[in-house]
């Protein structure tokens, strides 16, 4: 009987352990209670990784466990119970001393009693094959502490097998690697795989984008099939692309150890979990383990009327060129952002005249419902008396972050109801308009529309009024296939743009063809091409040879894309000889860098070219920006003139004998075709602008523009909250002129570029109770002025060109905050700041002795060379 007993014992002892081997993930034991500690922390720093810099706090707690309910059918499906007390949050640097926000602050008082209670409150988790199943909890409880108590359940999912799996957690159904190694097992969480539902948008151009990094590893080490230590990290990092002092990072760290075990409860008999859970207490619900969205709510915080009226001042025309002004407007669109359409609708209406217009950009820029039926409440646009406002809302429109199918359909005046039904709507508005449009002005709209949407449908249209049109109709089609990249300029598209070039079909103006020339050797163009383009320099009218022999050199100096088969190329003597290639003149073409580091580069170009006369056709002044393969048009701005040779008896080039009288002023901002300004059009204009004597600017943009705008909210596996924002504006000021003195035998032409640039990065972590954030913001204030000058009063002509970078300040500030929901609060700034000194850049090197003794420039301004 005995040896029966023993013999009984062994078989239930070995079918235990055989069954405890095979669980697949976490098993507790019967009638035990394990008591562990638990802690969550978070740092927020710029991503220099010291302690002493961060900011943030740590929760920590008591942790109880035990096992509930296993189904008798199997071990590997059980209901178990979690409850958290002895809580306890405190500084994670403890170098703070006095100066923490915790001193003198119980966990009732920082947490508060609702708080506090909902979060001692018990959950229950069913796990199936170590599988979360279900999440069980109290309804209604705050949202934010229902989290944490996610975060600490979502620990307890894990399994026991290496592998690669999906997984439902705190952080979304997210990608799972586990790796495991005898008694311990690694789990790496792919955070960029996980979907969850999060607000958030971001700049679509790589050059204004913030890249962002996440990654999240948790050790388990495991004795008996369950966790006796655990550790877990999870780190967000982001930077702005183009500005590497913008910059932050995010760690969460979890740490969860067994203390002790000790008698728990019986389990509970049942073979289905849902009579358990209603026997322990019908007043459990499944709930989503999935992390929920909250706010936290603004004590005190003053009305947007209340915080209109605090910004208005700064938004004074006087004052737009000052940083204050882009700092004003970021923070008064983030305001708008949370605003209804009433209050908005309220400012707009009390204004006057002189700061509307800025009030227009900054509710254009907050691009949500409200603040868009707000403007398009507020606008007549029945009505010319608000023509300016217009422009405005239209021009904030075109640099919109993330437009959405409301914006869309306000444009096009759309009532279809699907996004892609409108974007169908607005390309037939665009491309049927163009290809139905009669007159000339209509025509030179529906191109400028096309120059910014960049439909590959227009590319045949295009093509069309590049060869087939004329004057700026023909010019406005070649310059808008110059914006296309590369892989739209197909042979059979260079095919069109070699024979205007080449004049096969008819005679183009020397603006056409030369910008046809520049698509041609910016499109990976073929030997033949390349060596016809060569072989007529020198068959061209003066300047243009000129021109063109400024390219080629240009591409060669700069070492641009086409510069390898060029110099294939030119080892044809045919190609390359002194006839060819020692053509005087005064036309220019020149591209340097602004900036450069490894990691982006910032460039200039200028071209400019001259009509046999020695009067200005074109200048084309160019700013971009690249990041690793991205770029960016900064700007771009092209003072035409045209048919002003009979004001000194000349005699006008081939193809260009009937233009009229007409100067006048194109730009790029930020990729943004933006309407053309005119100087004068017609002789009776260009004599009443001359006797006038008024050299003033002309205006091309003015006002402020939201750049930069990334929102992102993330869900952190410990249960907190984190926001990271990254918001950059400009106050820009473009102006242009063009001087011409008979008297003189003189022409001057000017571009004055002023801006006022802010970006500031934001991030943050929010339990509810407390909030740690970190900001970083830089700011500078600067100009860049581009003059050439031309005396035609002897041959050769005398050419001066100058551009000039301003010095600029240049400031940095870093601000870090601990802050509890009672209103305490710590707060450490610093700030950095140097002057940037301006500039000279080169924009040719001939002879520039003689231009300095001419004009005599002041000692700031740079003078490039007579030639």
């Amino acid at each position: 009987m005995i040896l029966l007993a023993v013999l009984f014992l062994c078989f239930i002892s070995s079918y235990s352990a055989s069954v405890k081997g095979h669980t697949t993930g976490l098993s507790l034991n019967n009638e035990r209670l394990y008591k562990l500690t638990y802690s969550t922390e978070v740092f927020l720093d710029r991503g220099k990784g010291k302690l002493q810099d961060t900011v943030g706090y740590r929760i920590s707690s008591n942790v109880d466990v035990a096992l509930l309910w296993r189904n008798p059918d199997g071990d590997d499906d059980q209901l178990i119970k979690i409850m958290i007390n002895d809580v306890n949050v405190e500084n994670v640097n403890q170098q703070r001393g006095q100066k923490s926000i915790f001193t003198g602050k119980n966990t009732l008082k920082i947490i508060g009693k609702e708080n506090l209670e909902a979060l001692q409150r018990p959950v229950l988790l069913h796990l199936m094959h170590g599988k979360v199943k279900e999440f069980y909890s109290y309804q209604n409880e705050p949202v934010a502490i229902e989290n944490l108590k996610r975060g600490l359940a979502s620990l307890f999912q894990m399994q026991l097998s290496s592998g690669t799996t999906n997984e439902v957690d705190i952080s979304g159904d997210c990608k799972v690697t586990y790796q495991a190694h005898q008694d311990k097992v690694t789990k790496i969480k792919a955070l960029d795989s996980c979907k969850i539902s999060r607000s958030g948008f971001t700049t679509q151009n790589q050059v204004l984008g913030v890249s962002s990094k996440a990654t999240s590893l948790a050790t388990y080490k495991i004795e008996d099939s369950f966790v006796i230590a655990l550790t877990a990290e999870e780190i967000h990092t982001f930077g702005l692309n183009f500005l590497r002092t913008v910059t932050g990072k995010i760690v969460s760290k979890q740490k969860l150890e067994l203390k002790t075990t000790e008698a728990g409860p019986r389990l509970m008999p049942g073979k289905q979990v849902a009579a358990v859970i209603k026997a322990v207490d019908s007043k459990y619900t499944a709930i989503s383990i999935v992390g929920q969205v909250f706010q936290s709510k603004c004590k005190g915080c003053p009305s947007l009327l209340e915080r209109w009226q605090s910004t208005r001042k700064h938004l004074l025309p006087e004052n737009l060129s000052k940083a204050e002004a882009v700092r004003s407007f970021l923070a008064f669109i983030h305001h708008l952002r949370t605003a209804k359409k009433e209050e908005i609708l309220q400012i707009l209406k009390s204004e006057n005249k002189e700061v509307l217009p800025q009030l227009v950009d900054a509710v254009t820029s907050a691009q949500t419902p409200d603040s868009l039926e707000a403007i398009l409440d507020f606008l007549d646009f029945r009505s010319d008396s608000s023509i300016i406002l217009q422009e405005r809302f239209l021009y904030a429109c075109g640099f919109a972050s993330h437009p959405n199918e409301a914006l869309l359909k306000a444009l096009i005046v759309s009532q279809m109801d699907t996004q892609k039904i409108l974007v169908v709507k607005a390309k037939k508005l665009i491309l049927g308009g163009l290809e139905k449009s009669e007159k000339k002005e209509d025509t030179t709209m529906y191109l400028l529309a096309l120059k910014n949407a960049l439909l590959p449908e227009g590319i045949p249209l295009l093509l069309k009024y590049a060869e087939a049109g004329e004057g700026p109709v023909s010019h406005i089609a070649t310059t808008t296939l110059q914006r296309y990249d590369a892989p739209f300029i197909t042979n059979e598209v260079k095919k069109t743009l070699n024979r205007i070039y080449h004049q096969n079909r008819k005679v183009h103006e020397k603006t056409v063809r030369t910008t046809a020339a520049a698509i041609i050797l910016n499109s990976n163009p073929s030997y033949m091409e390349v060596k016809n383009l060569l072989l007529s320099i020198g068959e061209l009218p003066m300047e243009m040879s000129k021109y063109m022999l400024n390219i080629v050199h240009d591409i060669l100096r700069f070492e641009m894309p086409a510069s390898k088969i060029v110099r294939r190329v030119l080892k044809e003597m045919v190609v390359h000889n002194y006839d060819r290639f020692s053509k005087s003149g005064s036309s220019s073409a020149y591209t340097g860098y602004i900036a450069r580091d490894p990691h982006s580069a910032s460039t200039y170009s200028l071209d400019i070219l001259y009509s046999g006369s020695g009067i200005l056709r074109r200048s084309n002044l160019n700013i971009f920006q690249y990041v690793g393969k991205a770029h960016l048009q900064a700007s771009q701005v092209v003072i035409e003139a045209q048919g002003l040779e009979a004001l000194i008896a000349a005699t006008p080039d081939e193809g260009e004998e009937d233009l009229d009288s007409y100067a006048g002023l194109s730009a790029i901002l930020f990729d943004v075709q933006l309407r053309p300004v005119t100087f004068f059009s017609g002789y009776s204009d260009l004599m009443a602008k001359m006797l006038s004597a008024s050299s003033d600017p002309v205006s091309v943009v003015k006002g402020l523009i939201l750049l930069i705008d990334h929102s992102q909210e993330i869900q952190l596996q410990s249960g907190l909250k984190a926001n990271m924002e990254v918001q950059g504006g400009l106050a820009i000021d473009i102006s242009g002129s063009m001087e011409f003195s008979l008297w003189y035998r003189e022409s001057k032409t000017r571009v004055k570029n002023r801006v006022a640039m802010v970006v500031i990065g934001d991030i943050t972590v929010d339990s509810s109770f407390v909030k740690a954030g970190l900001d970083i913001s830089t700011e500078t204030e600067a100009g860049l002025e581009f003059i050439s000058t031309v005396q035609f009063s002897q041959y050769p002509f005398l050419v001066c060109m100058q551009m000039d970078k301003d010095g600029a300040p240049f400031r940095q500030f870093e601000t870090k905050y601990e802050r509890l929901s009672t209103g305490k609060g710590y707060v450490s700034r610093r700030r950095k700041e140097r002057l940037v000194a301006g500039s000279e850049f080169p924009l040719h090197q001939e002879n520039s002795e003689m231009c300095k003794v001419v004009f005599a420039p002041e000692p700031e301004s740079t003078s490039n060379g007579w030639f």
